[in-house]
């Protein structure tokens, strides 16, 4: 669907998301792969489709990219991290280097993310400032983290020092 919503996108980028796909699919294969081993089948449980219906709704590929990378892929760079470590808590190593693994794909999918905000946002804005601007609630800077922030993951993604720190530190009004 992504790859059709916007014709007006460069095809590097389309080649990019290709490949990000092809990453995702190999996530999922992992996932029911471990599940079934531990004797979960695919379908078991009901799958959440929250991330596509709201991928449905981006009016433009700014807005895709301000929120699919690098919210939902950003914020997986926190929550595999968190997995991971609960998983080799209950010593299950097989778990935890799939966690490990899809960690590692997340900081090239936030690099993706970075690249084409970059490329199309105002030069007048910094990355924050477009990013937070092209965010759609319930999305916003708050929801592109888990509990144990990756800073380091977030650096080596390409985003700046100013960007990671105004991410980790982004308190909701209505928290406030």
């Amino acid at each position: 669907m992504i790859m059709l919503a916007f014709p007006e996108v460069e095809t590097e980028f389309r080649m990019g998301l290709a490949d990000i796909m092809m990453d995702e699919q190999r996530h999922t294969k992992m996932h029911v792969r471990r599940a079934s081993e531990l004797g979960l089948e695919f379908g078991d449980l009901p799958v959440n489709s929250y991330i596509w219906q709201k991928a449905a709704s981006y009016q433009s590929a700014l807005q895709y990219i301000a929120g699919l990378p690098l919210v939902f892929e950003a914020a997986n760079l926190d929550h595999t991290v968190e997995l991971e470590a609960v998983f080799l808590k209950h010593a299950d190593t097989k778990s935890a280097a799939i966690m490990k693994a899809i960690h590692n794909d997340e900081i090239q999918h936030v690099e993706f993310g970075m690249t084409w905000l970059r490329k199309w946002k105002d030069p007048a804005l910094s990355d924050f400032e477009a990013w937070q601007q092209n965010l759609e609630w319930p999305i916003r800077p708050s929801t592109a983290r888990g509990h144990e922030f990756q800073a380091e993951a977030r650096l080596k993604a390409g985003m700046d020092e100013d960007f990671v720190q105004q991410a980790a530190n982004w308190v909701d009004d209505e928290d406030q």
